[in-house]
């Protein structure tokens, strides 16, 4: 039994390198009449906002340029995964419909996508930050 715990230990661990949020182990003996099933389910890290906070732009000069905004309430990511590479990143050029990043809410990636050809001026958000509707997260010109 020692040896199974050490199992689900390990693969714990293996879940957090992974970035795997449920795995499930069975383990059978005497031709399948003793059977033990463990599902293992853990909830991604995201770096937690104080309460009623709200990403601001990190200016408070009025923003120039052609600003996209948060269609929604939930929290922005720059990349398509952890550790991945950004959607985009300043003086970068994007065209209408490249997506330039993820605003999740109920467990839903939502794409925000470029509505103009352009060069990213500045970018609002940093990665896992909370949005409101309506919120800034890129500035394109």
């Amino acid at each position: 039994m020692s040896s199974f715990r050490a199992t689900v230990e390990n693969m714990s661990k293996l879940m957090d390198e992974m970035g795997i949020t449920e795995l499930d182990l069975e383990r059978q003996l005497l031709l399948g009449l003793y059977r033990k099933h463990i599902h293992l389910s853990k909830q991604q890290a995201v770096a937690a906002a104080p309460v009623g906070f709200v990403a601001q732009p990190k200016t408070d000069t009025k923003i120039a340029g052609h600003v996209l905004k948060s269609p929604m309430v939930g929290v922005a990511y720059l990349a398509p995964e952890p550790g991945a590479k950004p959607f985009v990143k300043v003086g970068s050029a994007v065209k209408a419909g490249d997506t330039v990043a993820l605003v999740e809410a109920m467990k839903t990636f939502n794409p925000i996508k470029s509505d103009i050809d352009g060069v990213v001026k500045e970018i609002l958000v940093t990665d896992g930050t909370a949005v409101e509707f309506d919120t800034p997260i890129i500035v394109i010109e």
